[in-house]
């Protein structure tokens, strides 16, 4: 199994040879090292970047360098990718980011709305339902126009704001066929992502009546444990492979996803 969503501390995750060797010692057939990466000329994104040190705009060409030298040490493929924010409003500097940098593929997630990123609980807590609802429908639309850019191989985690319990629950059948109808029509594929299922959401993204939804419709799907530690790739791959196995689901190949494999 491939597992295309793993970061290292070229983000917010561990020392990139560990969580290759992990990788490796799961038993993955390749890894893809998808750390974040931000290109929007927006105030708060600038501050965000500064703030949390999310610099691959920066480092890729350093990390490039740093995989192709542990591909040649360990027994499991290593894909250099991104995991890029997307908003509609900068696709056009994501676009020349991209094409510039050449990664083998891209992951495309939406993190930020009104201002903050989604997983920020107090600048969502003390909004009303109201407010609530239209921030996932305008998250929903975001996710939407991610697919419909043709940008990524991947949609990383397309329910992300259920991770926020403020912004849980408001996910609607009607969010759910847009986004179905989106990832139709588009290379882009989403993931099965268990970065929280094994912490206190406790779910896969997306959620099972989401992926009832996309398999329902025929949507293809591939794989990312979004693990950030070493430790925690292993016990993912497991349930993910349970799951898969469960549904009876083929993850997509790697010329799917791939650039040059």
């Amino acid at each position: 199994m491939y597992d295309f969503h793993a970061h290292t501390n070229y983000s917010d995750g561990a020392f990139l040879r560990w969580m290759v060797e992990a990788a490796a010692d799961a038993g993955l057939d390749g890894i893809g090292l998808a750390d974040h990466c931000n290109v929007s000329p927006a105030p708060t994104a600038r501050r965000y970047k500064r703030a949390f040190g999310f610099n691959l705009d920066l480092t890729y060409e350093r990390r490039r360098e740093a995989i192709e030298a542990v591909r040649d040490e360990v027994d499991v493929d290593v894909f250099d990718a991104a995991e890029m924010d997307y908003d509609p409003a900068h696709e056009g500097a994501i676009a020349e980011f991209l094409d510039d940098a050449g990664f083998d593929y891209a992951v495309g997630s939406v993190h930020e709305l009104d201002g903050a990123n989604v997983h920020t609980r107090s600048r969502f807590a003390d909004k009303p339902e109201s407010e609530r609802r239209e921030l996932v429908d305008r998250y929903f639309e975001k996710l939407v126009a991610l697919i419909d850019s043709e940008l990524f191989a991947i949609a990383a985690h397309p329910d992300l704001v259920e991770r926020n319990p403020h912004l849980r629950g408001f996910a609607t059948e009607d969010h759910y066929a847009a986004v179905a109808d989106a990832f139709r029509d588009s290379r882009t594929v989403p993931e099965i992502n268990a970065g929280r299922l094994l912490d206190d959401y406790g779910e896969f993204h997306p959620a099972p009546p989401f992926l009832d939804r996309l398999v329902d419709a025929g949507v293809d799907v591939t794989v990312g444990t979004d693990s950030h530690e070493p430790d925690a790739i292993a016990p993912r791959v497991r349930e993910v492979e349970a799951e898969l196995a469960r549904r009876g689901l083929q993850p997509v190949g790697l010329d799917r996803v791939v650039k040059r494999s």
